[in-house]
């Protein structure tokens, strides 16, 4: 759990609690009397990590709420419904990827192929819309159908430029922004939402939670091209198999002489077509060596800092605090 020290004991419990409840309500709304179904949600069990964007749901409520003492059941629900979608995205993504290793153990389709993953992830997201519909306010329905829609863009755009070695900053930008930090800014939202905050209260919430967002997704990346897989816990240098140009292979792409330039694009084509470990860990040295990877770490670092300036709007209080700590702690994760 992204709980990070230190925490007032009150509000860590508090969050302990409702995330009980909320893991509750996430198997009772996935049983299915068909025993099939049930072994592959109890595999994808072991998805649930750090629980960012229910987190974000619980801690941005308490926030925002004029009793801070106090969460609503739709609250819970939200938080539920948000997991849901993230982790049906984690099961479609490992089938784009074929990655075979998540959280340390075998992807969906690894073990029962592309056509269960795929439908394992649309049973959960069918799940979430349903769950959600139980909240008796047809806007909350419609902001969650469409971060799932921006979500789904986001990675259309990015399939829509594998391979593409003159991406452009701004577009890799548009990229993580939907596929990421879409999401993550509509949980920060809509629990002020449920609180009947203002508008500027909300866009506050929104903007924290999707620089939190990009900023998760740029040291993600960064995870792919420099982490090892036994700490990260998944299939690690995806990203330059399949083609995809991220943060600092566009930076070195964007600033290095034209000689290194052209050679370095020749380096990625032929790691797209051969996945040769040794093209990789030439890349990798090349872009570390050149101080992109630092580049992305400190742009990462700026927009926490950004987020964490926006929550100023907020009264002070244990749960702004811990928004706080929740964005810091995205520069340090190593899985």
């Amino acid at each position: 759990m992204l709980l990070v020290a230190p925490v007032d004991q009150a509000i860590r419990q508090q969050l302990i609690d409702e995330l009980g409840h909320v893991e509750s309500l996430f198997a009772q709304e996935l049983q299915c009397p068909l025993e099939c179904v049930n072994r592959l949600v109890a595999h994808i069990e072991r998805y649930r990590g750090k629980r960012l964007r229910p987190l974000l749901v619980l801690v941005a409520g308490i926030a925002s709420s004029p009793d801070t003492a106090s969460l609503t059941q739709s609250h819970r629900i939200l938080a539920t419904v948000t997991e849901m979608v993230h982790m049906a995205t984690l099961v479609h993504d490992d089938i784009l990827d074929e990655a075979d290793v998540r959280r340390g153990g075998p992807t969906v389709n690894t073990l029962r192929g592309n056509e269960t993953a795929v439908m394992l992830g649309d049973y959960m997201i069918s799940h979430a819309y349903h769950l959600c519909s139980s909240i008796d306010d047809p806007q909350i329905a419609r902001i969650i159908a469409h971060t799932t829609n921006v979500v789904c863009e986001g990675e259309l755009l990015q399939l829509a430029n594998r391979e593409n070695w003159e991406l452009k900053e701004e577009v890799y930008y548009q990229i993580i922004d939907r596929k990421t930090a879409s999401l993550c800014g509509t949980c920060c939202k809509i629990a002020g939402l449920l609180n009947k905050q203002t508008p500027q209260v909300l866009d506050a919430l929104d903007t924290y939670g999707r620089n939190l967002g990009v900023a998760f997704q740029i040291i993600d990346d960064l995870l792919d091209l420099t982490g090892d897989q036994n700490t990260v816990g998944k299939s690690t240098g995806r990203d330059l198999t399949k083609g995809k140009l991220t943060l600092p292979l566009i930076h070195y792409r964007l600033n290095a002489p034209e000689p290194q330039r052209l050679a370095f694009i020749d380096l990625l084509s032929q790691q797209a077509k051969n996945n040769d470990t040794q093209i990789s860990d030439q890349i990798r040295q090349i872009v570390t060596d050149f101080g992109s990877v630092n580049f992305a770490s400190e742009r990462a670092a700026q927009l926490i800092k950004e987020a964490q300036q926006g929550l100023l709007i907020l009264p002070d209080s244990p749960a702004r605090t811990l928004l706080h700590e929740m964005a810091g702690a995205v520069l340090t994760r190593q899985f």
